[in-house]
This record gives C-alpha cells, sequence and structure tokens, in this order.
C-alpha cells in the first residue's frame, strides 16, 4: 500500500506522523517536483527512498513554501533539483539559518542534537516576488498573496490543487510565532481557488476550511487592534480568542508590535 495519497492525476502527498507534516510530489514528463523537503537531511534521504516507490524519475524542482526549517532542511537532499522559493525565504535562510539552528537545539530532545547541527541550510537559488511558473510538462503556478504565517508564504497551485503551506494548518491552531496576524486574513481570502487545499500540516482541506480558518485569524487581528486601541494589556485577552490561551498570546504579542511598527 503507498504511503502517498493521490489528490489529482499525477499530484500526490505524504502525510509524515513527525510533526503531523505535508509534503507534496507532482509527476513531470522527466522529472517531479516537490513541494518542501521536510525537516532534516536525514528526513529529506527517507522522502528519496519513498519517491522510489512511486517511479524511477529525478528529482528536478523543490519548492519550499517559506522559510521554516521544519519545511526546508531536507532542501541539501536534493542537489540535482532546482530549489524554488520567495525572494524573502531565501534571504531569512541564509541571514537567520543559524539562529533558527540554536532555537531547534534549545527545544529539541537531546538525543536529536547531532541531526539538526549536521543539516547542511540550503536556501532556495530561483526565486520570485509576487508569482512565477514552473514547466515541467504541465503548469505549476507560485503565487505570494502578502504576510501571513511569516513573511514568505508562497502557494503552489496544480490544477485543482492547491498547496497552501503554513498559511492554514488542520488539526491544531495556526503558528503565530513569525506571523503577521493583522495581515493574514486578507492574505487567505486572496488565495487562488482550489477544490482541494494541503495544509503545511494535517488533513487536507477544503474551500469551507480555508474561510473558517480565515475568520478566526480576523477575529484575532480585530481583537488585537480594540484591546491595543483601549491600552489592554495582552494578558486581559487571552480568554477572548478562538484559539486556545497560548495561541492566543503568541498572536496577539505579534500583532501588538505591528500596531506598535515593530514588525
Amino acid at each position: 500500500m503507498s504511503v502517498f495519497d493521490q489528490l489529482g492525476e499525477g499530484i500526490l502527498r505524504r502525510r509524515y506522523e513527525s510533526l503531523d507534516l505535508n509534503i507534496g510530489v507532482v509527476i513531470g514528463e522527466d522529472a517531479l517536483l516537490l513541494v518542501d523537503s521536510r525537516a532534516s537531511h536525514r528526513q529529506g534521504e527517507e522522502l528519496r527512498t519513498e519517491l522510489r516507490t512511486l517511479t524511477d524519475l529525478p528529482v528536478g524542482w523543490v519548492v519550499n513554501t517559506h522559510f521554516h526549517w521544519d519545511h526546508t532542511w531536507g532542501n541539501s537532499r536534493f542537489p540535482e533539483a532546482d530549489l524554488w522559493g520567495h525572494d524573502q525565504c531565501r534571504r531569512e535562510m541564509m541571514e537567520n539559518g543559524e539562529a533558527a539552528r540554536r532555537g531547534v537545539l534549545d527545544w529539541m530532545p537531546a538525543e536529536c542534537n547531532e541531526i539538526v547541527e549536521e543539516v547542511v541550510i540550503t536556501p532556495p537559488t530561483h526565486t520570485f516576488s509576487k508569482a512565477a511558473s514552473i514547466d515541467i510538462g504541465r503548469r505549476i503556478d507560485l503565487s505570494y498573496h502578502g504576510l501571513g504565517h511569516t513573511n514568505s508564504d508562497i502557494v503552489i497551485r496544480v490544477d485543482e490543487v492547491v498547496f497552501a503551506g503554513d498559511l492554514l494548518e488542520e488539526g491544531a491552531p495556526p503558528s503565530f510565532g513569525d506571523s503577521y496576524p493583522l495581515d493574514w486574513a486578507p492574505t487567505l481570502a486572496d488565495l487562488p481557488p482550489a477544490k482541494v487545499i494541503v495544509p503545511g500540516h494535517g488533513d487536507v482541506v477544503d474551500t469551507d476550511f480555508r474561510q473558517a480558518q480565515t475568520r478566526e485569524i480576523h477575529a484575532v487581528a480585530d481583537l488585537a487592534r480594540k484591546g491595543h486601541g483601549s491600552g489592554k494589556p495582552v494578558a486581559e485577552l487571552l480568554g477572548d480568542g478562538p484559539y486556545p490561551p497560548s495561541t492566543m498570546e503568541a498572536a496577539l504579542r505579534r500583532a501588538y508590535a505591528q500596531l506598535d511598527g515593530e514588525l
């Protein structure tokens, strides 16, 4: 039984138990295109092995949905591929990659330290600011719709399937650590239409889910604007939002930083 789920003709995803992460695969005429590369070189190598159960075609392209380590640290295991991402994805990985490594080491179990230290952080070499397309024998559209989960989130559209990265998350609240909560909902509202949407983590979703999560994030932004405008500290607002207090604290602190002009 294949570990890959077919979403359309030659369009697949692999959902991993580790971090509940999704990887996309699109089969082209002469090579594969991957959406994200997993969280380490060892996980990237495991992905390479699994791809051989699908086809003998090489990997021709890897597209990073954003700069976060769990989506990009397998890049080095695909040296034959063109690496694609947003301009800011490349910049963040080049300028802040080692800081990200230190952050992961701070919370990762000690037995994983060697794996983290061995990772060769490998940024995209092909970048764009608003939109690009890749011809793999079929058209792959890459687009940036604004600030959201990070400053570099892109979506990948293939036929009626959209890979949305961490702009959407199923099975857990969105992650706000590097986010722009005041901009995130408009960004989600601008995403291209799709019958099938693959979030960065969790199960495949649809337009109704996207709209529901857009409303939740819009509610977070509204709460932040009202709280900030009335001078309320973040701690007084944690029970008033759509997410658990720990998530709301991260979201509201980022929103307050935006309102203070710090981001």
